[in-house]
């Protein structure tokens, strides 16, 4: 088996899996800040929240790290002089930190001391759409 294709096909299940909990969990955060005065509302998001984020999303990016360093290993260090990996690596970084802050949303939403709105969870809904985008055509193209 090549193992190359094989750690490529670990690495696109992981950022599927990313993928779309980023997309979602902001999505969930919209529905919990607009019933929050639903008790038993609130503590469904909170769970699914928790899940999400802990069960699918955290470990997804780590896998995502993990095989994407061992690719870059196996093409060769040398395709960080690459420009677009050096874009490709930036986002994916930018994307890290976004997840992050989702974490960081989770938890002020769980402890009552979330000041964003629904609007605002809209929004942010969108970075890991945008981000998906440049990145498919970076990955795909390799311009530069």
């Amino acid at each position: 088996m090549n193992s190359y294709l094989l750690f490529k096909s670990l690495h696109l299940i992981a950022v599927i899996s990313w993928m779309a909990g980023l997309l979602y969990l902001p999505r969930i955060f919209v529905y919990h800040v607009e019933n929050k005065k639903k008790k038993e509302a609130t503590d469904i998001f909170e769970a699914m929240e928790k899940r999400l984020y802990f069960y699918i999303m955290c470990p997804a990016m780590i896998f995502t790290w993990i095989f994407g360093l061992i690719l870059i290993y196996l093409n060769g260090i040398e395709i960080f002089s690459q420009l677009w990996m050096q874009i490709k690596i930036v986002l994916v970084i930018l994307l890290s930190a976004y997840n992050d802050y989702l974490g960081k949303c989770l938890s002020s939403l769980k402890n009552n001391t979330n000041s964003r709105s629904s609007k605002f969870f809209r929004i942010i809904n969108e970075i890991p759409t945008v981000a998906l985008i440049f990145i498919v055509f970076l990955v795909i193209f390799k311009p530069m």
